[in-house]
């Protein structure tokens, strides 16, 4: 066999084995390298939040396009600016974000930005323009619930206010808005004031704390960015009637929405306090899908599609008029309009409900409770 013949021959063993070899690493190449950064995680909406994202990269129309990676910050805005530096360098393509604060990262995204870095906060908000911002109407969230509570209460009466993780968007502009409204109305009085953490569990120590010095009997109404579920349960502890609870402005949670519907309603898996009472209530959240959507929205920038800057989603309002059970809690009950669950399929009271969005096929149920995506 000549010298040049040997030659070419061991140029097409050594370039078989090479795609033999490389093709899974060629694929994994070609996935986007995206990480979610997450600031304050001791909730239920949090946890839920990044089991929509996992299941959003899960997905079979984005599992070969996507490597997620997850770090979490705490409510440290010093150290969620370390972790996104980190991520920039170690080649992100994209960063989905819960900010901590609506100005404290922006120099690091927007040194993200220069490097061709995409920057997709959900929920709360950047105001760095270079960042994309995917929420609610937060003013529009709190607007809505302390008009319900004022016309409940015609327009008269002591409240509790319960607010949420101090220094983000959501708070500042769910707070702000809901207090311009009381300031419309002498007679609205704001008895007891605590933040909340969007957590039942600190709602209710913080509750406890201000019925130290007064009691039921001393409040007219509630408004909770959460807690809701746990002020009610905590009156039936007290030995209130199902018919004497407070009305609640409040979160979404999937507990606070069964307590909404009429008192009696069979419902599998029901026990009190996560039962039918029948109580008055607006609930609403920021849709714990938001983040999910920040992804899918992030991949489609990364290949050159045009996505605006900021997606509003709808606000979902649910009251005792609209309250609707699911069956099965499939995508397309879901779609049809159903928007509380079983204890059966949630056995969590303080799980969100408003999971549902025709912009998000990819994730339901099964996303929100443990993170598996949508077939």
């Amino acid at each position: 066999m000549g010298i040049g013949l040997k030659v070419r021959r061991l140029a097409l063993l050594a370039a078989m084995a090479v795609c033999a070899l490389g093709l899974p690493g060629a694929q994994a190449a070609e996935k986007h390298k995206i990480f979610l950064s997450m600031s304050y995680i001791g909730n239920d909406w949090q946890a839920e939040a990044a089991n929509m994202v996992k299941a959003m990269a899960a997905h079979k129309s984005l599992a070969d396009k996507v490597d997620l990676q997850v770090q979490v910050a705490g409510p440290n805005a010093q150290r969620q600016i370390q972790q996104i530096n980190a991520m920039v360098q170690s080649g992100a393509e994209a960063i989905i974000v819960y900010p901590i604060s609506p100005t404290a990262l922006n120099q690091v995204v927007k040194n993200a930005c220069d490097k061709g870095v995409k920057v997709f906060a959900y929920d709360a908000e950047i105001t760095e323009p270079c960042a994309y911002n995917v929420h609610i109407d937060q003013l529009e969230a709190g607007r809505v619930t302390a008009e319900w509570l004022v016309k409940k209460l015609n327009g008269k009466g002591n409240i509790i206010a319960i607010t949420g993780v101090p220094g983000t968007s959501v708070d500042d502009q769910r707070t702000k808005a809901a207090k311009e409204v009381f300031a419309k109305y002498p007679d609205i009085k704001i008895v007891g004031e605590a933040v909340g953490m969007w957590s039942q569990a600190v709602a209710r120590t913080e509750l406890s704390k201000i019925l130290a010095t007064r009691n039921w009997d001393d409040i007219n109404g509630l408004w909770m960015q959460v807690g809701c579920f746990t002020a009610n349960s905590m009156q039936l502890e007290a030995g209130k009637k199902t018919s004497e609870l407070l009305p609640c402005a409040g979160e979404g949670s999937n507990g606070g929405r069964i307590q909404m519907l009429p008192e009696g309603t069979e419902v599998e898996g029901a026990a009190p306090p996560y039962a039918p009472a029948g109580a008055q209530r607006i609930s609403y959240a920021s849709p714990p899908y938001s983040g999910a959507l920040a992804l899918k929205l992030a991949v489609e920038a990364i290949e050159g599609k045009d996505v605006s800057k900021t997606t509003i989603l709808p606000l979902p309002v649910v009251t005792n008029e609209t309250i609707k059970l699911c069956d099965e809690g499939t995508w397309a009950e879901m779609k049809a309009g159903c928007n509380a669950f079983k204890p059966s399929l949630v056995s969590n009271p303080g799980w969100f409900a408003s999971i549902f969005s025709d912009q998000t096929p990819e994730v339901g149920l099964a996303a929100a409770l443990v993170g598996q995506p949508e077939n």
